[in-house]
């Protein structure tokens, strides 16, 4: 095959992967009102390949996005309300004892809620440290080990988790390791008044809109692989190594590290590297560009970092952080 005919070929399964990625925009805009860059980000992490966690007060439409996702990617979907009293088996699944007519007994193995291609992890921050990280081995292996047994989990998996803001009553904040194995954190806040009218008129008649797939899981497969193969300019590798290293206290001298206690590790540039290029695709873009790096900086860096004491009770958040940072590098 010659060089051109594979570019040829390249160019229309990006056509065709990158239709396919706007067309589940558009059927979640049909849903969820006024949370287009919850939407983009979502898909934005699916794309890349990994798992996102959602951050808002109730109310805020978060689960039902999730559950969208779930039918219009076409994916098996699970759900787990997270509970002060939740144990890690009830998430990954346990082996009983079981005796048969003869009387021989065995174990089998029930598998948990886990086993599907998109968990919803509703409320983690309500659930205990313990319960917690044992999503840690699932999110980042794609397999679990019960009774020293490995089990694989289904592919294409990833974990959309909701969170309350920590500050509520009956949270806990989530361990670093865990927040780490996130791809981004997604802010959710309250929709504009327009939105909000929409949503008013849309969900309180008599029409419930019903949404169907318009992928399914190995059409997503093909989505990550290929957003790995997409060409990344050298000079966006730069800026997205200066913005990360920039964020590291003791690596670059700059008024920012002061206020920063622990800053992003490696697994931030590999993020927002593989996010550009996923956001381009679902825009239809060959390659990303520096506004992908400015759009996407806030959620992949904010929950990889933390600020010191003097600076949180100086009035300075992650977020404006990361924006001034962002103007620097």
């Amino acid at each position: 095959m010659s060089t051109q005919q594979q570019t040829s070929d390249l160019l229309a399964k990006f056509e065709r992967l990158s239709v396919n990625m706007r067309k589940a925009r558009s059927t979640l805009g049909e849903v969820v009102f006024g949370q287009e860059d919850v939407i983009d980000q979502s898909l934005t992490t699916l794309a890349a390949g990994g798992h996102g966690l959602l951050v808002g007060a109730p109310g805020l439409a978060k689960t039902l996005l999730v559950e969208t996702i779930a039918t219009v990617l076409g994916l098996s979907e699970r759900r787990i309300q997270f509970t002060p009293d939740l144990m890690p088996a009830d998430i990954l699944g346990a082996e009983v004892l079981e005796e048969a007519s003869d009387g021989k007994r065995s174990f089998r193995f029930l598998p948990g809620p886990v086993f599907c291609q998109l968990l919803m992890a509703d409320e983690i921050n309500r659930a205990s440290p313990r319960t917690q990280s044992a999503l840690l081995q699932a999110m980042q292996e794609h397999h679990v080990t019960i009774a020293g047994e490995r089990r694989d989990l289904p592919e294409p998996f990833h974990v959309l988790a909701t969170q309350n803001p920590i500050e509520q009553e009956g949270t806990y904040p989530l361990p670093e390791a865990q927040l780490d194995r996130f791809l981004m954190q997604i802010n959710v806040d309250y929709p504009s008044e327009a939105a909000e009218r929409r949503m008013l008129a849309a969900t309180t008649g008599s029409d419930n809109h019903k949404v169907s797939a318009v992928m399914n899981g190995d059409d997503l497969r093909e989505v990550q692989n290929f957003v790995r193969k997409m060409p990344i300019g050298e000079a966006l590798v730069d800026r997205i190594l200066s913005l990360v290293r920039s964020a590291r206290p003791g690596i670059v001298d700059n008024d920012e590290t002061a206020l920063i206690a622990w800053g992003p590790g490696p697994r931030a540039t590999q993020a927002l590297s593989l996010c550009v290029r996923a956001r381009a695709l679902i825009d239809g873009r060959p390659a990303p560009s520096m506004e992908d790096v400015e759009a996407l900086a806030l959620p992949v860096l904010r929950h990889r970092m933390a600020l010191t004491f003097t600076a949180r009770a100086e009035g300075h958040t992650t977020d404006s952080l990361i924006t001034s940072l962002l103007e620097k590098n």
